[in-house]
C-alpha cells in the first residue's frame, strides 16, 4: 500500500477533487477568507485559484510529497505567499493565536483524529478567527446513509483512510467552534460520495474580522 498511498492516491485525488463541479463548492468555502491562513490537507493546491483577495499568506499543511509537487505550479500562479508549514494537522508547528483564519477541504474525512486537528486549529487561530470548511460526509437520507455504512470499510482501504460517515458540523462544534454558516447538499456524482457540507465556524473571543 506504500506506493499506492504515496504515489497513486495523490494523483487520483488531484483529478477527482479537481472537477469543475467541486470547484464551485470550493469557491463558496473560501468566501470571506482573509489574513494569515492555515490550510490543513493542502493537497495539490486545488483551492489556491479560489483564494479571495483578502488572503495575505497561507501556511500549508500537507503530508504527501507528490501532492506538494503537483501544487507547485498552482502556487506559483496564484500570487499569494504559500509556505509548507508541516505534515500533520493533528500537531501544528504554529504559534498559538497567530492565524486569522483556517481552511479545511476534504480533510476531516481522512485525518485519523479529526477532533485533535480541529482543536489544533482552534489553538492557532486568534480570538474571533474563523474556520472555513468543505467536507463530504454522512447523508441525512437513510437509504444513502445505509449505502455509506456498507461501503465504508472498503472505501477506507482504497481511499487512504477516507471515511464516508463522518459528520463535519458536529466535529467542528465538538472542537469548540460556534457554527455560523452551514450549507449542505449533493454535488454531482454517486450520492454515497457526494453529500457535501460547506460551513464557517468561529473561535470565541473578539478581534479583527478576517477578510
Amino acid at each position: 500500500m506504500g506506493v499506492y498511498r504515496d504515489q497513486v492516491l495523490p494523483r487520483l485525488y488531484d483529478r477527482i477533487c479537481g472537477a469543475p463541479s467541486i470547484g464551485r463548492w470550493r469557491a463558496r468555502a473560501v468566501d470571506g477568507l482573509g489574513g494569515r491562513v492555515v490550510e490543513i490537507g493542502f493537497g495539490s493546491g486545488l483551492n489556491v485559484e479560489h483564494y479571495p483577495s483578502g488572503v495575505d499568506s497561507v501556511l500549508a499543511v500537507e503530508p504527501a510529497e507528490v501532492a506538494w509537487r503537483l501544487a507547485s505550479p498552482r502556487v506559483a500562479a496564484c500570487g499569494v505567499p504559500v509556505e509548507h508549514a508541516g505534515t500533520d494537522g493533528q500537531s501544528l508547528q504554529i504559534v498559538s493565536g497567530s492565524c486569522d483564519a483556517a481552511l479545511s477541504t476534504f480533510t476531516l474525512c481522512t485525518i485519523p483524529d479529526p477532533v485533535a486537528a480541529l482543536v489544533e486549529i482552534y489553538r492557532v487561530l486568534r480570538p474571533g478567527g474563523t474556520l472555513h470548511f468543505l467536507e463530504h460526509g454522512l447523508s441525512p437520507d437513510s437509504d444513502v446513509a445505509g449505502w455509506q455504512r456498507r461501503f465504508e470499510g472498503l472505501h477506507r482501504r482504497l481511499a487512504g483512510g477516507c471515511h464516508l460517515t463522518r459528520d463535519a458540523p458536529a466535529l467542528v462544534r465538538v472542537a469548540g467552534f460556534r457554527l455560523e454558516h452551514c450549507e449542505q447538499g449533493y454535488a454531482t456524482g454517486p450520492r454515497p460520495w457526494s453529500y457535501l457540507t460547506v460551513g464557517v465556524g468561529r473561535k470565541a473571543g473578539v478581534g479583527r474580522e478576517a477578510g
